[in-house]
């Protein structure tokens, strides 16, 4: 198959976030408004604070977990929010009834729901991905080490994070592409899978992934 791949070609991408004009100021709202928000929201909420900036504590990784912190300071359930993966759950639906679950638990424990101010409510986003072509291309598996110190973070995005959700298998698009080569980069995709895409930085997952493939070519997988 080697001489019938296609090239990888280099995608950049950002997240267009759009209002639902739908606000939650307290926890039952907020439990209230997940119940039937569109998935595209769910997927903005974990997984888009990683394309913008964010000044807020880097102990909590989703917009839930981080308003529960800080707008209605309900720390047990910020903490339960933030330790949940979406990488763990076979869909964006699943992940939903998990964070319903954790609310629920949390409402149960909770006599008097606390009200976060009126500027401070939890406020649902959907978004749109735009996509760049870069007009770059790798076709074979050694220019990788020269391209990846290159990315962008709307690149790592794209190819590492977004692909999992556009690739049938669920991989993202790095180890789609070197499984064409064959055994020699069996080792550099596993290397590649044990990569975490949430709790870490798009900086850190290109480091990772320039590390996955150095490694992989000192041990001989790239001639």
């Amino acid at each position: 198959m080697e001489g019938n791949t296609m090239p990888l070609y280099i995608k950049d991408c950002t997240l267009i976030a759009m209002a639902t004009g739908k606000r939650a100021q307290n926890l039952r709202e907020l439990r209230e408004y997940l119940r039937t928000i569109s998935t595209n929201s769910i997927y903005y909420h974990f997984w888009g604070g990683l394309l913008r900036p964010r000044f807020d504590d880097p102990e909590y990784h989703n917009d839930f977990a981080i308003w529960s912190a800080h707008s209605i300071y309900n720390k047990p359930l910020a903490e339960r929010l933030a330790v949940v993966d979406p990488v763990a759950f076979s869909s964006m639906e699943a992940l939903r009834t998990e964070i319903l679950g954790l609310i629920e638990e949390s409402l149960d424990e909770t006599e008097y729901p606390v009200w976060a101010k009126r500027d401070d409510q939890f406020e649902f986003i959907q978004h749109q991905i735009v996509v760049f072509d870069t007009g770059r291309w790798v076709d074979r598996p050694e220019q990788l080490t020269e391209i990846l110190p290159e990315l962008s973070r709307g690149s790592i995005f794209f190819h590492f994070i977004d692909a999992r959700r556009r690739n049938e298998n669920g991989l993202d698009d790095f180890q789609n592409w070197l499984g064409h080569f064959g055994p020699p980069f069996q080792g550099m995709c596993q290397a590649i899978s044990s990569i975490d895409p949430y709790f870490s930085n798009l900086h850190k997952i290109r480091d990772a992934l320039i590390t996955a493939v150095q490694t992989h070519q000192s041990q001989g997988a790239i001639e």
